[in-house]
């Protein structure tokens, strides 16, 4: 599958902070957390305890939400990310590509006794004012 739009992938990297969304028993939960990207296997990275709501519920169903904004009161720049995905442990080889790519953007995170969640991306819809008043942009196209 082709990559997701230049646009997108540089707005992913520029941001660290995702809100997850899960759901259970027809209740809605988010979550922030900070991630990384890994532009090559197309998912995003952070860190959580399996005791987490958010967690919890994931492991129930793995098909989540989550969205990347910048913050702005100027309508002009607004931009923002809709995804959604699974959410797994990585295993194998991802796994090692993974915790290299969270540690170069978090390096404090080697010293916390947690686990590294991964959010396979499925599809991506992005809106960017910048480009014309709610221009959007889809992956997969």
């Amino acid at each position: 599958m082709e990559k997701p739009d230049k646009r997108i992938r540089d707005f992913i990297k520029e941001h660290h902070v995702l809100t997850l969304a899960t759901s259970q028993n027809g209740q809605p939960w988010c979550a922030n957390c900070f991630y990384a990207y890994h532009e090559d296997e197309n998912v995003l990275i952070f860190t959580s305890d399996d005791e987490t709501r958010h967690i919890q519920e994931a492991l129930a169903n793995q098909q989540v939400a989550a969205s990347i904004v910048l913050e702005t009161g100027v309508v002009g720049k607004i931009r923002g990310l809709q995804i959604t995905g699974k959410l797994e442990l990585p295993e194998g080889e991802l796994s090692g590509k993974v915790k290299k790519r969270y540690l170069k953007k978090f390096p404090y995170a080697a010293l916390m006794d947690t686990k590294l969640w991964v959010l396979l991306i499925e599809s991506m819809k992005m809106t960017d004012n910048r480009l014309g008043f709610g221009k959007k942009l889809y992956w997969p196209s």
